[in-house]
């Protein structure tokens, strides 16, 4: 019988050509012989002394790669056995003498980090084993409790376990690992409920905390500053019970300030600070001393969200609706969607506390995972600013606002409240005039030689955004005016215009060149962009305004209501009960009318409704496959997905005008229950594509549950 088969090709798995019932019988005693044979005993290519008791660790390599995410049998040499324990960093050879554990595939490569991940006495490989090659440290790192998360976390975003493992440890620093850590102290008292009196619910959630229970909560918080002491309460509650606790902040600033609110409440030493404004260092020394028992409770960042704090009481998050709470890296896990499968897997209480409300956290109470903790019409009244609105149809009839950007009421309200205070203006783009436009026809600037977007950093000179092309010759090819008009007016033309109008009167921004933490309680302009609006001293803000509106409204995402509602709620937050927000947006628009009535709840179940008739998520679950055209083809053809998979698109990536097309994106929805096998299929998938070693032009972009779907 030939080995070939009938196109003259050996099958890719070096197997004998012949008729399928022969193959599969061959593949079937090849089979039994191997499960009959014995166990084979470890043992190293340059015959090393090995280790008496369990020769054999079972390692997991720091190779973020697909097709790799599989555990690797290696022999321990008698030297490294007492030091080579579960948990720990190693050093091994990841080439020739590295085994899967099923299979006895060979990689190469050089030494490379690792976990020991379990210590055996046999291995399913029947070959030499490679040795460990170092120990890093005999700290164990890594416990069973972080690596079932990591492991979770992986399968639900289709991304590897080493991937999920460097998000979640911090890189080692030896100085810090040689502290010891301190003594752990005991629990303080239960604190007394304070600003949670406000909330109907909010003294028994406390209670239950402080008792030893669960309680799963979405908080809508009052606005004011006093939602970090609040939280800071619940993170007490926890640690009273003789339990963990964990919050998560979108960035530095708001952590600090629960940071100063939970001190203040339980003094030194019983939580750590982890964000990255520590350096590498002190954030690892803490991390230690969390690891090792001597502090139960964390206030942290988004990297914070894998801290390994022992018996874990509560689990926080703050403003889930912040983009920051996505990760960067792959698989891009979320801080909610952790946070929820360490409250299911450490069986703790968990809290989504936002002066907003996301549309996944109006699921997790309609779902009845979780209890809403809101206040009470009344209350919301009594705490929040007064919202007026400024449409096109005032805009239209006000002389003012054609004259300039603000219209009457806008004046009117900066000069009142700079009688008694600081006035928050929030412009919706950092610079001076981002984008511009005809005067006469409104048709939007564009670059003579690339088609871009053109802007005015400075009032000197028009520049491309995209090529940083000077244009001094501009004129408007539909119309052929000559004169411009600013679309979106930046932060810092806004600040210098209103500097002009009250020139007796500070004006300070605050962006992303440079964020203002606190601003004194005495009167002031303070420009600020979405996200980067300091707290100021006192009662707050005397008025505010929300300007250019409808550039947030207009973005082309799904979220753009969402996002711009939550924007302006955390605005409006900074401002006396007694004082004014004018936003400058059509009012008849939802988001609009839910800040004027201060709804976000209602919002945010209209939204889902919505949802649900559409079958967007979160009613569903959603994966992104971006890529070159041909390739995204390609990579849905050869995926299996679940029967009830559903496939939108691809369509093309957006790109620059002028430019060739980025390429395609193709979106898999699947019904709720689906999620796992969506997952495990794309994973699948992509890891065969790595195998097979696809070129750079080839490889596709698989992301679950992705933040903008257009």
């Amino acid at each position: 019988m030939s080995s070939e088969n009938e196109s003259g090709e050996r099958p890719a798995d070096g197997s004998p050509g012949g008729p399928p019932e022969q193959l599969a019988l061959i593949r079937g005693l090849v089979a039994e012989a191997k499960a009959k044979a014995p166990k084979a005993k470890p043992r190293t290519w340059r015959g090393a002394a090995l280790a008496k008791d369990l020769p054999v660790a079972r390692i997991l390599v720091n190779k973020g790669v697909l097709h790799l995410d599989q555990l690797w049998d290696y022999a321990v040499p008698e030297e490294l056995s007492e030091a080579a324990q579960p948990g720990v960093r190693v050093r091994v050879r990841f080439g020739a003498g590295a085994h899967q554990v099923h299979g006895g595939r060979r990689e190469g490569g050089g030494l490379i980090d690792g976990f020991v991940i379990e210590r055996r006495a046999d291995t399913d490989y029947h070959g030499p084993l490679a040795a460990l090659a170092q120990v890093v440290s005999p700290e164990a790192v890594l416990s069973p409790r972080m690596l079932a998360l990591a492991r979770a976390v992986a399968d639900r975003y289709a991304g590897s376990l080493a991937d999920v493992l460097q998000l979640a440890l911090p890189p080692r620093n030896a100085r810090a690992e040689a502290k010891p850590s301190p003594e752990p102290l005991p629990p303080p008292p239960a604190p007394e409920p304070g600003g949670w009196a406000r909330y109907p619910a909010g003294p028994a959630f406390l209670r239950a905390l402080a008792g030893g229970g669960n309680p799963r909560a979405v908080w809508t918080a009052l606005p004011g500053p006093g939602w970090a002491e609040e939280l800071a309460r619940a993170l007490a509650a926890a640690l009273a019970s003789g339990r963990g606790a964990l919050a998560v902040l979108p960035d530095g600033r708001t952590a600090a300030r629960v940071d100063t609110a939970l001190t203040a409440l339980v003094g030194e030493g019983r939580h750590a600070l982890l964000t990255a404004e520590s350096g590498p260092e002190k954030r690892y020394r803490e991390w230690l001393a969390v690891h090792r028992g001597s502090v139960r409770a964390v206030i942290g960042t988004r990297a914070a969200m894998f801290a390994p704090v022992r018996d874990l009481g509560l689990v926080a998050i703050w403003d889930d609706g912040d983009s920051s709470h996505s990760a960067d890296n792959a698989p891009f896990p979320h801080v909610r969607e952790v946070l929820e499968l360490r409250a299911v897997g450490d069986g703790c209480g968990f809290l989504a506390g936002s002066t907003s409300c996301t549309v996944e956290a109006a699921q997790l109470v309609e779902s009845g995972w979780a209890r809403p903790l809101v206040a009470d019409r009344e209350t919301v009244r009594a705490t929040a600013p007064r919202i007026r609105t400024v449409g096109d149809e005032l805009l239209a009839r006000d002389e003012a606002a054609r004259a300039a950007r603000l219209p009457s009421l806008a004046w009117e309200t900066v000069r009142e409240g700079l009688k008694t205070g600081p006035v928050l203006v929030q412009v919706p783009r950092r610079g001076y005039v981002p984008r511009l436009a005809c005067e006469r026809c409104r048709t939007p600037a564009r670059c003579t030689a690339c088609a871009g977007p053109l802007e005015a950093p400075d009032e000197r000179e028009l520049t491309c955004g995209w090529c940083g092309r000077s244009e001094s010759t501009w004129h408007c090819e539909e119309c052929g005016s000559f004169r411009l008009r600013a679309q979106v007016v930046g932060a810092r033309r806004t600040a210098e215009e209103l500097g002009r109008a009250f020139p007796a009167v500070p004006v300070r921004t605050s962006g992303r060149d440079h964020i203002l933490d606190l601003v004194p309680d005495r009167p002031a302009l303070v420009v600020s962009t979405p996200g980067a609006e300091p707290v100021a001293a006192g009662e707050g803000y005397a008025a505010a305004l929300l300007l250019d509106g409808w550039a947030m409204l207009g973005r082309p995402d799904l979220r753009a209501g969402e996002e711009a509602l939550r924007r302006w709620l955390g605005a409006s937050s900074l401002v006396r009960p007694d004082g004014t927000v004018v936003i400058v947006a059509e009012p008849t628009l939802r988001p609009v009318q839910a800040l004027v009535r201060w709804d976000p709840v209602g919002h945010a179940l209209r939204e889902l409704a919505e949802r649900a008739q559409l079958g967007f998520p979160p009613v569903s679950r959603m994966a992104s496959v971006a890529g070159a055209a041909e390739a995204v083809a390609s990579f849905l053809a050869a995926v299996e997905l679940p029967p009830d998979a559903e496939v939108l698109g691809p369509v093309p990536l957006p790109s620059r005008r002028g430019e060739p097309p980025a390429g395609e994106r193709a979106l898999v929805r699947v019904p709720p229950g689906s999620g796992a096998a969506l997952a495990a299929a794309l994973k699948s998938a992509q890891a065969a594509r790595l195998a097979r070693g696809v070129p750079a032009s080839e490889a596709v972009r698989v992301r679950i549950d992705p933040p903008h779907i257009g």
